[in-house]
């Protein structure tokens, strides 16, 4: 009974031995289930979209280091050419350039600098200009090689002034293997029909057919009488309208010249004739995957493709290594799955991701510009390839033992690493530093990049 009436002790203070350790107090229960389930999935993506960064920088780079003991070769003379290789880039379905211009410099350029290769650029900016190029510079070959017509003469452009500079100074021109690097399935459609148009069609565009002219109207008065007076029937002629003054042009921003209209049709493939000095195999190429999706329907899958970017990044520096070493090539196969050629399924998983205007026409463009009846629309038709023009064709491929070199590269932990590993590693570097002096750091600590 005496125990009765003695004061409990006071409660022994929550945490008492964080508090000592200068730490703060710690709740005493997890938090609840909802707050568990949104830490857990922001972890999650946070986790996967920094691993797939790092592993797809990695990617890029080793493909890079397996390309670099290219930039160390002598060439042949010193005043000699280096290597070009002629990379076909084009707005994709329903965006702008910019986004193609992104893809070339996120996956392709950090490859293509490391080999120490040149490269040049054919852009379209709108469908058929890929086509037009292609099939152009094919016909500047045929007549160089043919020679020119009587009384036509191809009009000199900055690449022939520069090569002419070039000859008269005795520079020689590279006389290797170039090739082509042709990005996405869009690019490659028309890289096929300007091949064909260029090899296939004549050198001399087509002539137009010519409208009737409108018969000329005879005056209702001519007969009136010699004094001059006007014919009841004939109407007062109305008064000229004044012509509104021309709009001064920009003398910066020059206006675009119109696309050339294609020399021939698929239908006239079977019916053309091969010219006569066409090589037995034509200059190889590579296509490069260009996946682009766009809407709010398609955002699952663009947000897998962005957290699968290493994938992508890794078979794009593979193509763009195999045209970069250029020691190995194949003819494109034939009767590939639903396909009779090679070339006809070749990235043809990215037409599922274009939009459904590339599949019609529009009659507001077509008001807008006529000319849109009389052009060609590559993207929505199907590949068409004759055989004489596709068994000539090659495709760039890497070497087992090439690919076995570039698999075992190790790339090191600061070439991928993020921001704020980077300044962690910086920092512990400076502790250790102001430890135990620069000499034993380097001699002690020089290795923590291969952590």
């Amino acid at each position: 009974m005496a125990d009765q009436g003695k004061s409990k002790p006071p409660p022994a203070p929550r945490n008492a031995a964080l508090r000592m350790l200068g730490l703060p107090n710690l709740p005493r229960q997890l938090p609840s289930r909802n707050w568990l389930i949104f830490w857990g999935i922001s972890s999650s993506l946070a986790a996967a979209i920094i691993y797939d960064r790092r592993e797809k920088k990695r990617a890029t780079a080793r493909w890079a280091a397996a390309v670099a003991p290219l930039a160390r070769e002598p060439l042949s003379h010193t005043s000699a050419l280096p290597r070009r290789v002629t990379v076909y880039l084009e707005a994709p379905p329903g965006d702008g350039l910019r986004s193609a211009q992104e893809h070339f410099k996120e996956y392709i350029k950090p490859v293509l600098a490391s080999s120490g290769l040149d490269w040049e650029f054919v852009v379209g900016r709108q469908q058929g200009d890929v086509r037009a190029v292609v099939a152009e510079r094919i016909r500047r070959a045929r007549r160089e090689s043919e020679g020119p017509t009587e009384g036509e003469a191809d009009v000199p452009t900055e690449a022939d002034v520069v090569e002419e500079l070039r000859r008269r100074n005795g520079i020689p021109a590279y006389t290797g293997i170039k090739g082509d690097i042709v990005v996405g399935r869009h690019t490659w459609k028309e890289y096929v029909r300007g091949m064909h148009e260029g090899w296939l069609g004549p050198l001399k565009a087509p002539v137009a057919p010519t409208e009737p002219e409108a018969p000329v109207a005879t005056a209702i008065g001519a007969a009136a009488g010699a004094e001059g007076s006007p014919s009841p029937e004939a109407p007062a002629a109305p008064e000229a309208e004044p012509k509104p003054e021309p709009k001064p042009q920009d003398s910066e921003t020059p206006k675009r010249p119109p696309q050339p209209v294609p020399f021939n049709s698929v239908d006239d493939y079977p019916t053309s004739s091969l010219p006569r000095l066409i090589p037995a195999t034509l200059g190889p190429s590579v296509p490069i995957c260009f996946p682009h999706l766009l809407g709010f329907s398609g955002t699952h899958i663009r947000f897998w493709r962005f957290i699968n970017r290493r994938k992508t990044a890794d078979a794009i520096g593979r193509e763009v290594a195999a045209a970069c070493f250029a020691t190995n090539t194949r003819e494109y196969r034939e009767s590939i799955g639903d396909y009779e050629y090679e070339q006809q399924q070749v990235l043809v998983l990215e037409e599922a991701d274009w939009q459904k205007s590339v599949w019609k026409d529009d009659d507001n463009d077509v008001k807008e510009d006529p000319t849109l009846l009389t052009r060609e629309k590559p993207w929505r038709n199907p590949v068409v390839i004759d055989p004489r023009i596709g068994s000539r064709m090659r495709r760039f491929v890497l070497a087992p033992e090439q690919e076995a070199v570039a698999r075992a590269i190790q790339v090191p932990e600061t070439e991928v690493e993020g921001w704020t590993k980077g300044k962690l590693r910086l920092l512990a570097r400076w502790a250790v530093r102001k430890w135990t002096g620069a000499d034993q750091f380097k001699a002690n600590v020089g290795n923590l990049d291969d952590d």
